[in-house]
């Protein structure tokens, strides 16, 4: 079918025990939205998602990727470090290649209990906004060709 979206699912390995909730999530919410995933790509934590986005953006049969990983509160501030570094360069990547990234990544800040609540509410979110911005892209593809005015939604 021409209109499944083509996606990507990068995930952290890192606090697997809540990823693998949330990659189970996505992947199924993925195919109630009617996308096909075209590559899950795992990497050890969330600092490493954007060479995984853009080895995956580079790939002419993908649309976009969902990106979703949990980064716990720990002692220090390394997961603020982590999860804003990471999210800067994701939404780089993104503009970059023209293509929509979402971030579904719950923290900074968050506590293992937290991080469990919202496990499955993040990676489908994450999932139905990229979906959402790939037909809104081609919607707004097809009306700039035509030269129409339209509202994209």
């Amino acid at each position: 079918m021409v209109d499944q979206p083509r996606i990507g699912i990068v995930v952290s390995e890192f606090n697997y025990d809540i990823t693998r909730i949330m990659l189970e999530k996505a992947l199924s919410h993925a195919s109630f939205l009617g996308a096909v995933v075209e590559v899950v790509y795992k990497v050890p934590g969330t600092y490493d998602t954007p060479f995984a986005v853009k080895q995956i953006l580079e790939r002419e049969n993908v649309e976009g990727v969902a990106v979703i990983g949990a980064v716990i509160e720990g002692e220090t501030e390394h997961d603020e470090v982590v999860a804003h570094q990471a999210a800067r360069k994701l939404l780089d990547l993104g503009l970059d290649y023209g293509k929509p990234v979402t971030l579904g990544i719950i923290g900074p800040g968050a506590s293992r209990t937290q991080a469990v609540e919202r496990a499955e509410e993040y990676s489908a979110r994450a999932v139905e906004s990229l979906v959402k911005m790939i037909r809104r892209k081609r919607k707004f593809e097809e009306t700039h060709i035509q030269g129409e005015t339209n509202i994209i939604e």
